[in-house]
């Protein structure tokens, strides 16, 4: 075990085969929080089932033990690949991959049992804050060193995003988490909302987002075999990111007393959002253009494709909804569930899966195992999250339109049992989608055929 540790890419198939597991894992318990909202009695209350708890699970499980493992395995690949040279240090990164999937695992340990901070996106207990926070800065480290010791001189912009993400989530995650008040892990009273939101929404903006892109960046050219179309345009995107999405968490509170100037800040960065978003998207799929075919017939670039069309339809629906005369029939319903999913799922998520199944020959060593079951997760996952958006939109549209015209919550939920149940039925293709991938993974890597790994020369640069 010690010697396969110190294999080269050893520590990224770490992560892709923890993000396959864990997508499995947090979709099943979606699966269990969207029965609560079908029938709340349906697990005759017991206590691990409840929606409080496995709601949290989910969401934990998803966006960390999913998409961002499966994003950090990529970049641990891809990083190399494009400074041509080796990760610093395998035993490094297998470090991070332990003490990252200790936090991982507490939640879906912990959360049903009641041990959590109760504070969204923030329930990880001090104790698995701190082993996060250590798996980050040992990726720093090696990623810092592995650049250190390069020897392409040029930084394509995917090595900028995944440097990045490291260094910008180290500095969000203790904020957002309060970590200097371990026995709560929160502030007193509204101060712990704008300290929630600013890490929450940062959470999409300085994690997710910037992974996937700088994935979506390392395989559109690759697979188009097109130098992308505009360095300059992709460290626009870069900068545009780090100083606009910083600021826009309040507007998840314009109904709350905070400052006035703090919600004028958030909603318009939230409208600024069209440069970064803009940047990145030409940028994409000018390098791609007249050559989308190739996208579409390799599995994996078809995923990445839909994850930058899922990017734009995120991206108008998010500073639309910041706007308050829009709040007014969005906000606290399940519109936001659907734009949430849309974001995670949609575009990170979409991405995560491509890139892992495009770099993983190269990582392993054999040629994925069934590229049909490739293209059937994408279209389980794809029937599934188009229909969430959809569903859960038009449910939020109605809760909004009922409460705006006086009607109280309590008659308002029998106007969208019909559609907590359609969510549930598309949430049974989501899960399929993500046990089918992990099938996929595992007979990869026991009978895939020997792959010849692409020369690191060849990386796109």
């Amino acid at each position: 075990m010690l010697a396969f540790t110190k294999k080269t890419n050893s520590a990224a198939l770490a992560f892709l085969g923890g993000g396959a597991f864990w997508f499995a894992i947090g979709a099943t318990y979606g699966l269990f929080s969207a029965i609560d909202l079908v029938a709340p009695d349906f697990f005759q209350n017991i206590a691990v089932f409840v929606f409080g708890r496995v709601r949290p699970t989910h969401v934990n499980t998803v966006i960390y033990g999913f998409i961002t493992s499966m994003l950090i395995g990529c970049a641990m690949y891809m990083v190399p690949a494009l400074l041509k040279t080796r990760l610093w240090s395998e035993r490094l990164g297998w470090v991070s991959f332990v003490l990252w999937n200790a936090s991982v695992l507490s939640g879906p340990i912990g959360f049903p049992m009641g041990y959590t901070q109760g504070r969204e996106y923030a329930e990880y207990l001090w104790a698995f804050d701190v082993t996060l926070m250590l798996a980050l800065l040992a990726l720093i480290v090696n990623i810092v060193m592995t650049i250190a010791h390069r020897r392409e001189n040029s930084l394509y912009v995917s090595v900028w995003y995944f440097v990045g993400t490291a260094i910008w989530i180290s500095a969000v995650y203790p904020l957002g988490n309060v970590m200097w008040h371990p026995s709560t892990g929160a502030m007193p009273g509204l101060l712990d909302s704008i300290y929630l939101w600013f890490y929450g929404h940062n959470l999409v903006g300085l994690l997710l987002t910037p992974l996937a892109v700088g994935a979506a960046y390392f395989v559109v050219p690759r697979i188009t075999k097109t130098p992308l179309f505009s360095h300059t345009l992709s460290l626009v995107g870069f900068w545009a990111l780090v100083v606009l999405y910083t600021h826009i968490g309040g507007h998840h509170l314009l109904q709350a007393p905070i400052p006035n100037w703090l919600k004028t800040i958030s909603v318009v960065d939230s409208l600024m959002m069209f440069i970064p978003v803009g940047a990145v998207l030409a940028n994409i799929w000018l390098t791609a253009r007249g050559k989308t075919s190739l996208l579409w017939k390799d599995p994996a670039g078809r995923l990445v494709l839909f994850g930058t069309l899922f990017y734009l339809v995120t991206c108008i629906q998010g500073p639309v909804q910041s706007l308050p005369s829009v709040q007014r029939l969005t906000h606290f319903n399940n519109w936001v569930i659907g734009h949430a999913h849309i974001a995670v799922l949609g575009f990170s998520g979409f991405v995560a899966l491509g890139a892992m199944w495009h770099v993983l020959p190269d990582v392993c060593g054999k040629k994925i195992w069934s590229q049909r079951l490739v293209s059937l997760q994408f279209g389980l996952v794809m029937i599934g999250i188009v229909g969430f958006f959809v569903v859960l939109t038009v449910a939020g549209l109605i809760q909004g339109g009922s409460w705006y015209n006086g009607e109280t919550v309590y008659r308002s939920l029998p106007l969208i049992t019909p559609y907590m149940v359609m969510r549930a039925l598309l949430g049974l293709f989501i899960i399929a989608s993500a046990w089918v991938g992990l099938v996929n993974f595992i007979m990869t890597l026991r009978h895939g055929q020997p792959h010849i790994s692409t020369p690191i020369e060849e990386a796109p640069s």
